[in-house]
C-alpha cells in the first residue's frame, strides 16, 4: 500500500483491490490468532493432518482478504500462483486443500470453543488499536443490516446448531416509513442480521453481533455496548448514534448506566396531545412552559388575544445536577417578548428551567435532540452504514455462499477480523512526506510496531516482507507466516 501524509489515519480509499503478498504477509502476521489455532490443533488430536488447521485458516483469511466470492475461487488462484502458496507455507500442489476440506474446517471453525476465540482475535485488534489510538471509540455509531444465508439440509445438523445456540436463518423483513408514518420502501432478505457498532471518524468496527432476522435492533444495543467497553479503555465512548430503532426505555437506560450520551432519534407514538406540561413536582416549573414529543421545552407568550409559542435557549447540560438547562429565548437572543415581567420578575439573566433528565431517560437526553450539536452529530451515524457496505461489497459478507449457522457465524467473525487487521495495516504504514522514498512513521504507527513486538514469540519486531512483483521465488520468510 502506498499512502501519503496527507492521508487520513485509516485511509480506507487507499486500500488495494488487488492486495500485493507483501501486504498480504503483514496482514497474515498482524492477527494473534495463536490461542485460535492452538485450540484447533488440539481438538484434531493425533488423526490425519493432511492439510494442517494454519494453513486452511489462512485460505479462509486469503478468500476474504483477495474478494474471492468463493473458496473454490481463492483455491484455483493458489494453483496458479506459486508465491501465494508459498506465503501460506505450501510448497507442493498436493498441499493445497480442496474445497471440501476448508467448508468442513469453516464448520469446525463455528463450534465451541473455537468460535468464542474466534471473536477474541476481533477483541484483541480492536484493543490493539484501542491503545495506540487515543480517540478511537470516542464518538460511536450502531445500527443494524441482513445479511442473506441459507440453513443445512441435514436435520440433525441443524438441530447440533440449535443445541449450540446458534440460531437459523429466517426471513426478515424492514420497512422505510416517512414523516407521515407511511410506508415507502420495503426490504425482505433471508438470513440474518449484523449487529455493528463502529467509531464515527475512524470508520473501525469496534463490536459486532450476529442475530435472528426477526430480533429488534434494540435488543442488541446492550451486547454491543458490552462488547465495546471491554475492547476500549475506561471510559473512552462517549456518545452513540443510532436510527429509531433503538428508541427504547432499556436502551436508553443501558446508555445512561455506562455514561455514554445517546444520539438517538425519537419515535412518533404521540397520537392525541402534541404538547404536555414539564416532568416533575408539581409547581416547580411554569405553567406556560411545556415540552413535546422529541423532548424540546417550549415556553409561550401569552400577553396577547392568541398565545405565542418560542422555543427556549438551551445553555447546557449541568453534568453534576444531571439537568438540563434552559433559558428565556428573549433575554438569550436580545429581542422583546410580551411575558416579560411575569416570566422573568426583574431577573437580569431570565427564566431559568431545569429538566431533570433522569425522570424520562428516552425523552430527554444529555444531548437534546432540538440543537445544533445533536444533529451534527447525529450525521455521523452514516459512518456505519458505509462499514456495512464495505463488509458486504466489498469482502462479501453477505454473498450467501456459505451454507449452514456454523459456517456463516464463523465466516462473519473471519470477516470482521480481516476489516480490523487492515484497519491496523493502514494505520502502521509508513506515509510518503515529499520527495521520492521519503517516508515517515507517525507516533501512531511506533506505538503498534511496539505493541507487535510485544506480542511476537520473543518480543523481538516482526518485519514486513517486501513487495513481490513476480511469480518467482518468494523470500524464505513468507513460507513462515502463520504457521501458529
Amino acid at each position: 500500500m502506498r499512502l501519503f501524509a496527507t492521508d487520513p489515519l485509516f485511509a480506507w480509499l487507499r486500500l488495494e483491490d488487488l492486495p500485493q503478498l507483501s501486504t498480504l504477509a503483514q496482514l497474515l502476521e498482524v492477527l494473534p490468532d495463536r490461542p485460535l489455532l492452538d485450540g484447533l490443533r488440539q481438538a484434531r488430536g493425533k488423526g490425519r493432518n493432511d492439510f494442517p488447521v494454519e494453513r486452511l485458516f489462512s485460505v479462509v483469511v486469503l478468500t476474504v482478504a483477495l474478494r474471492h466470492h468463493s473458496f473454490e475461487s481463492c483455491i484455483a488462484e493458489m494453483h496458479r500462483n506459486p508465491s501465494l502458496c508459498r506465503l501460506v507455507g505450501i510448497t507442493a500442489v498436493e498441499q493445497i486443500p480442496n474445497a471440501w476440506n476448508v467448508s468442513r474446517f469453516l464448520d469446525v471453525l463455528g463450534q465451541e470453543p473455537h468460535l468464542t476465540r474466534l471473536r477474541a482475535v476481533f477483541d484483541c485488534l480492536v484493543a490493539r488499536l484501542g491503545r495506540a489510538v487515543p480517540d478511537l471509540g470516542r464518538d460511536a455509531a450502531a445500527d443494524a443490516t441482513g445479511l442473506n444465508a441459507r440453513p443445512k439440509k441435514d436435520a440433525q445438523a441443524v438441530a447440533e446448531e440449535v443445541e449450540q445456540g446458534l440460531p437459523q436463518p429466517s426471513g426478515g423483513r424492514k420497512e422505510y416509513k416517512d414523516d407521515q408514518d407511511k410506508v415507502v420502501k420495503v426490504v425482505e432478505w433471508f438470513g440474518y442480521k449484523l449487529h455493528l457498532m463502529v467509531d464515527v471518524k475512524h470508520e473501525v468496527p469496534l463490536a459486532y453481533c450476529v442475530s435472528d432476522a426477526k430480533a429488534g435492533d434494540n435488543e442488541r444495543v446492550a451486547p454491543l455496548v458490552e462488547q465495546a467497553q471491554a475492547n476500549l479503555p475506561q471510559g473512552r465512548i462517549q456518545t452513540l448514534a443510532y436510527d429509531k430503532a433503538a428508541d427504547d426505555e432499556k436502551v436508553h437506560a443501558c446508555l445512561h448506566e455506562n455514561g455514554i450520551k445517546p444520539l438517538i432519534q425519537n419515535r412518533a407514538l404521540w397520537k392525541e396531545e402534541p404538547e404536555r406540561p414539564l416532568p416533575g413536582p408539581k409547581g416547580r416549573h411554569p405553567l406556560n412552559v411545556v415540552h413535546d414529543e422529541a423532548g424540546t421545552v417550549y415556553c409561550y407568550d401569552q400577553s396577547g388575544q392568541a398565545p405565542v409559542r418560542h422555543r427556549m435557549a438551551y445553555v447546557g447540560y449541568e453534568k453534576d445536577r444531571e439537568t438540563l438547562k434552559y433559558r428565556c429565548p428573549a433575554r438569550h437572543e436580545g429581542w422583546r417578548c410580551g411575558s416579560e415581567e411575569r416570566c422573568n420578575q426583574g431577573r437580569e439573566y431570565g427564566l431559568i428551567v431545569r429538566v431533570e433528565h433522569t425522570l424520562d431517560l428516552r425523552r430527554f437526553p444529555a444531548i437534546p435532540r432540538a440543537t445544533a450539536k445533536f444533529e451534527r452529530m447525529y450525521k455521523g451515524r452514516t459512518a456505519v452504514e458505509r462499514v456495512n457496505a464495505r463488509a458486504k461489497i466489498f469482502w462479501g459478507v453477505d454473498d450467501g455462499n456459505v451454507r449452514g449457522a456454523r459456517r456463516f457465524h464463523a465466516y462473519v467473525g473471519v470477516v470482521m477480523a480481516v476489516c480490523v487487521a487492515f484497519a491496523t495495516l493502514l494505520a502502521k504504514t509508513a506515509r510518503r512526506g515529499g520527495s521520492m522514498g521519503d517516508t515517515r512513521l507517525s507516533p501512531i504507527a511506533l506505538a503498534l510496531q511496539e505493541a507487535l513486538a510485544e506480542e511476537a514469540p520473543g518480543g523481538a519486531p516482526q518485519e514486513a516482507d517486501e513487495a513481490f512483483t513476480t511469480a518467482g521465488d518468494a523470500p524464505p520468510e513468507a513460507e513462515e507466516v502463520n504457521t501458529g
